[in-house]
């Protein structure tokens, strides 16, 4: 069993205050429905730390612009463990498809 992100999924565009360490991260969720493409906005405090980075399934979040003691300190990679996707959807994301942390170092 993995711990997740857990995000009430209503509408899109969704956000949610999410407690990392000892730290508050905001994830901003869009949906682009001409691209069928999620992004998400990550801000602490006032600071955006990412605008609208494509969220891509079973890749870390934040991976290719990681940096130490400004990211949260721990993989967030939305991933089906039922193995039903393999994509993220509009139907799936948030559903089946969670973001799942893993606390390996970055």
């Amino acid at each position: 069993m993995k711990d997740y992100i857990i995000i009430e999924r209503t509408t899109f565009p969704c956000s949610c205050d999410v407690l990392i360490g000892a730290e508050i991260f905001n994830f901003l969720f869009k949906y682009n429905e001409s691209s069928d493409l999620f992004t998400c906005t990550l801000t602490r405090g006032e600071n955006v730390l990412v605008y609208d980075e494509p969220v891509i399934y079973g890749k870390p979040m934040f991976g290719d612009i990681y940096i130490a003691g400004v990211f949260p300190a721990v993989n967030i990679i939305p991933f089906d463990e039922s193995g039903k996707n393999d994509t993220i959807t509009f139907d799936n994301f948030l559903r089946d498809v969670k973001l799942t942390i893993d606390y390996g170092v970055q």
